[in-house]
């Protein structure tokens, strides 16, 4: 029997403690419509043609699959040549076939890509099967590893998390169908388990969920933040897993502004772990809010107001503290959560609306924001070329352009190799695309117009296993000096959102071929889990080792 959590109003909107805010009604074009109406989602598939990688409506055939095939790289770490503005620009590779449309991608501790969301036809629903990849297999057909899902239960936007502890992917709510119709909620939980590729169901939450999103805590647990239980039901309490303890509710941070339908808080909210071992939540329309999980927990209404902001678009945290957001109107807000009560400054704007693109930091700490579109969902003003935000200067610079839309569940994940993948959309969408393109930032290529790759450093050995505020060596190849070492927390997106990535520099001293290096002492800041670590010479990264990083 499925468990729902005690309805609530959309007029109840007060916070605990007592503050109360004026709810705003985002409109398409991110406006203030100056109602309270709930986010209205439309998750229908519609007639839309599959894409393949060859074009709609093509399979790949044969001939198709040679060609492709031969200029698509086979393995990790392989950079193609690209063309003059490759090393400003970087190079997206040809379209990959995906057995499914990756609608949630998680970066496993041991460098695969688990995808799922949809049937190999397209079609919504992650109740039928899901995809593991392994990048240093390639990219044919071998390289996937379908399987059923023996769990039955729905996992079309649910929340996702590597567990620190353990490795395990953590999948909570997801989808279910009642008397026939589609986008209700589930509270079911499962464990993917990397070691043996299964999913298995575990004991579920108190509330229901339907895109929730989740945030990993210091201690090893995850928060499940917003979400809804039915289409006219929030879920405004959060909950907390514990690998050893299983779930509990945080009773006192039930807020419906901040986690639930006014201003649309409720969709996957922007939530982020600050410094201070808070959790900071940045709302979709202009107010920001301080939850804590001790207890039963509290939520607080900050005084630190965005730029007004939409549902649609991506934010990300891109150094220790500090969160990049895209807002309405191409503007874009830079938070600085570190501070106890966070400082809310802009940037450059961005280059135009880009309704469902993604944001990922890289090896270097520069952000890429790839795909979205001007009217969302659609193809209209497609943002087909990436751009590159560097956080030294403030300034844009113009990506590569892509050959496919990436609209309405697409995503982005940086991989061990420094590249990024980039792919799926639809279910629903104007286009299925049951594929993927990895897009080969400018780092990788030569500072010249020869279009060749760069020689990167060698990371020739690393601890599997580091403590917070910990000193450990690595080794380096033989006559290679680095400048910098970077660790990228292993990253799980879906619906424009990556809640777990997080940019971590390291301070090192190197003699030979050694390198001394030294963790950050808080582990809200190194947040315990899996990250990749990457070593650069002249801003190259190296290929990296992945590194569990506990307390």
């Amino acid at each position: 029997m499925r468990r729902l959590g005690v309805g609530v109003s959309l007029l109840a909107l007060s916070l605990v403690g007592g503050l109360s805010v004026k709810a705003h009604a985002a409109s398409g074009d991110g406006q203030d419509t100056g109602g309270i109406s709930p986010v209205i989602i439309k998750e229908t598939d519609r007639h839309a043609p599959a894409d393949f990688g060859f074009g709609p409506g093509v399979r790949p055939g044969a001939k198709a699959r040679a060609a492709q095939t031969a200029i698509t790289p086979l393995a990790a770490g392989v950079v193609p040549t690209g063309g003059a503005n490759a090393q400003t620009q970087g190079v997206f590779g040809p379209p990959i076939t995906w057995p499914i449309i990756g609608v949630h991608a998680v970066l496993l501790p041991d460098g695969r890509v688990l995808t799922y969301g949809t049937d190999e036809q397209g079609q919504q629903g992650g109740q039928f099967v899901y995809d593991v990849w392994d990048p240093a297999h390639g990219t044919e057909a071998d390289s996937h590893l379908t399987l059923p899902n023996t769990t039955a239960t729905d996992i079309f936007c649910s929340a996702q998390s590597v567990l620190s502890a353990t490795g395990q992917v953590l999948i909570t709510g997801g989808d279910a169908t009642v008397d026939g119709v589609r986008n209700y909620s589930t509270e079911q939980t499962e464990l993917f388990d990397p070691l043996n590729n299964t999913l298995q169901s575990i004991p579920g939450m108190t509330y229901a969920r339907w895109y929730p999103t989740a945030v990993d805590l210091s201690n090893g647990e995850v928060v499940i933040l917003g979400g809804r239980q039915e289409p006219n039901i929030d879920a405004p309490a959060p909950e907390i897993f514990s690998p050893t303890a299983g779930w509990r509710t945080l009773a006192g941070a039930s807020s419906v502004p901040a986690l639930g339908f006014p201003d649309g808080n409720w969709y996957y909210p922007k939530a982020f772990l600050t410094p201070s071992g808070k959790i900071f939540v940045l709302g979709n329309w202009t107010y920001t809010y301080s939850l804590t999980t001790t207890g039963d927990g509290s939520v607080t209404l900050l005084s630190s107001q965005a730029v007004p902001g939409n549902y649609q678009l991506p934010a990300l945290m891109y150094a220790p503290g500090k969160v990049l957001s895209l807002r309405a109107n191409k503007k874009v807000n830079l938070v600085n959560v570190s501070l106890k009560t966070p400082a809310i400054t802009t940037t450059t704007d961005l280059d135009q609306v880009r309704y469902w693109a993604n944001t990922t930091v890289m090896a270097d700490g520069k952000v890429l924001v790839n795909g979205g579109s001007a009217v969302a969902n659609e193809l209209t003003g497609v943002a087909y070329t990436a751009q590159i935000w560097n956080p030294l200067d403030g300034k844009w610079t113009v990506g590569a352009a892509a050959g496919k839309p990436r609209l309405y569940h697409s995503i982005a994940l940086l991989l061990p190799d420094g590249s990024v993948l980039t792919g799926a959309g639809g279910a629903p969408g104007p286009v299925n695309n049951l594929n993927m393109e990895i897009y080969y930032p400018p780092y990788l290529y030569r500072k010249n117009t020869s279009g060749l790759p760069a020689s990167r450093p060698t990371l020739t050995s690393a601890p599997s296993l580091v403590h917070v505020g910990q000193t450990f060596t690595a080794t380096v190849a033989a006559n290679q000096t680095i400048g910098r070492v970077t660790m990228v927390r292993t990253g799980s997106v879906t619906h424009s959102f990556n809640p777990s990535q997080r940019f971590v520099p390291l301070t090192f001293v190197q003699s030979g071929q050694t390198l001394t290096i030294t963790m950050p002492t808080d582990p809200d800041v190194a947040l315990p889990g899996y990250y990749m670590m990457f070593v650069l010479k002249g801003g190259v990264p190296s290929v990296a080792k992945i590194v569990r990083v506990t307390t």
